[in-house]
């Protein structure tokens, strides 16, 4: 047996006698990257970090303070009470499971320990990757995620897409213009929209997508019939209120979210209009309570838990050193009818 063959330390060193540095030797690494897949520190490609913890595994090596935590990818948002996320976390749980890391997850606003922000949360805790969702990191931010070798991926931003920054996305603008097509097709012509807040990319997208929808149909847009808020019930509600308190409200209403579409709905309900008979209604996202809801809604298909894999597995490429391309996914949307939209005949005959 001679010092270079690693077949031959395999066979001729006692269980426990397995230090770093042979390790390395067997894997063909550096002692300090063996040091960090140990740590489950990020900086290591997927492949060599299977390849050294099979060894690990194969020698019976213990770390000297029991056992360290899996590797982590790390899921960031704004706010977790984000009605998004649960089909998101399950998307990217899909990815992390195949790869034997662990998912954990941040909240941007709130809930920080005394002293610490987000950021030195995550890095404390030396994840492989992070995803950004529904939130922009600051430059700062983004610099120190650089500087620990740690790879961010955005989804859905809330702004324009940064150029040096991998980022996943919806087909907002064209889910726009099918909703408000759908709603042309069925004889509307006084459509409402009830947009989310300006400040997020999609919610813009969805608003010129409506725009677009209606002026290609030689169709005005009132502009007491568009109303921006937040992607809440709540502002449904109100919205929905004020539009059909209108001299001329509105036959149809297309929500930049579900839960918007849904407060629009109570409006209704509270203003004696029925849906679809009085008032047809289209959401968007594809909530699963979406078809259980009374009537069950139309709605625009948002590809969330395909988002959240696709930003999983872009995240674990940019971790393997490998530069995604393209630099920007943008997955489709879909419309799905269901029962709150009717042609506006069958609305005044009815």
């Amino acid at each position: 047996m001679t010092p270079s063959d690693p077949a031959g330390e395999r066979r001729g060193r006692k269980r426990g006698e397995t230090t770093v540095g042979i390790i390395a030797r067997l894997a063909g690494v550096s002692a300090p990257t063996v040091s960090k897949v140990l740590n489950g520190r990020p900086g290591v490609a997927l492949d060599t970090r299977r390849r050294v913890e099979a060894i690990l595994q194969e020698q019976g090596y213990r770390r000297p303070d029991a056992i360290g935590p899996a590797p982590v990818l790390e899921v960031v948002f704004h706010a977790l009470e984000s009605h998004l996320a649960i089909e998101i976390m399950r998307g990217v749980e899909g990815v992390a499971r195949g790869q034997s890391l662990a998912v954990g997850f941040t909240e941007m606003r709130g809930r920080e320990e005394p002293g610490r922000s987000w950021l030195e949360q995550v890095l404390s805790r030396r994840p492989v990757g992070v995803i950004a969702v529904y939130s922009e990191p600051a430059a700062t931010e983004q610099a120190r995620l650089a500087a620990s070798s740690i790879p961010l991926v955005t989804l859905d931003p809330t702004g324009e897409p940064l150029h040096d920054v991998p980022s996943v996305g919806a087909a907002n603008w064209s889910g726009g213009v099918a909703a408000t097509r759908h709603l042309l097709d069925l004889g509307h012509r006084r459509i409402a929209m009830v947009g989310g807040p300006t400040g997020f990319l999609a919610a813009r997208a969805r608003l010129d997508g409506f725009r677009a929808a209606m002026d290609a149909a030689g169709v005005p847009v009132d502009p007491r019939l568009v109303r921006d808020g937040r992607f809440f019930f709540e502002d449904g509600l109100r919205h929905g209120r004020d539009l059909l308190a209108l001299d001329a409200p509105p036959t149809a209403v297309f929500c930049a979210d579900d839960l918007l579409a849904f407060g629009v709905y109570e409006a209704a309900r509270a203003a004696g209009r029925r849906v679809p008979e009085d008032l047809s209604v289209v959401g968007f996202d594809d909530l699963e309570f979406a078809r259980w809801s009374g009537p069950a809604l139309t709605t625009v298909r948002q590809p969330l838990a395909e988002m959240g894999a696709a930003a999983g597995e872009m995240v674990l490429a940019l971790a393997a050193g490998i530069t995604p391309t393209p630099h920007r996914v943008e997955l489709a949307t879909t419309l799905v009818i269901r029962d709150s939209t009717a042609r506006l005949q069958d609305r005044r005959n009815s």
